[in-house]
């Protein structure tokens, strides 16, 4: 997997409008130079938060992606954790790092309601 090169492709997304009008014109041809697998360039252009939360990409960048996608708060959170249900945990990353599971098997884990 190339979480390095998802996350600099968000990063140099959310600051540079030009890139992000090449974006939005096609979607492939901007994700061309960089080494991404099959899963994370259909991540992208669809866009699937909760697929690219599961594969590692850090919640700081992936929100302003979100709201690229004009993706509302209270639905970003709920695709995150619907990645979390749908793939299951965190592939890679810091929270994978940090053993994170998502709120709901947390909270199992605690003896807390989920």
């Amino acid at each position: 997997m190339s979480l390095y090169y998802v996350q600099k492709f968000l990063y140099e997304l959310n600051r540079s409008e030009q890139l992000q009008a090449d974006y939005h014109q096609d979607r492939s041809a901007v994700l061309a130079p960089y080494e991404l697998t099959d899963e994370e360039v259909t991540a992208l252009i669809e866009p699937d938060i909760g697929l690219l939360f599961h594969l590692g990409v850090n919640g700081q960048i992936l929100m302003h992606f979100a709201a690229l996608h004009k993706v509302e708060w209270q639905d970003y959170l709920q695709r995150m954790r619907d990645g979390i249900a749908n793939h299951g945990p965190v592939r890679e990353g810091v929270y994978a790092m940090t053993g994170y599971e998502g709120t709901e098997q947390h909270a199992r884990r605690l003896g807390q309601e989920g």
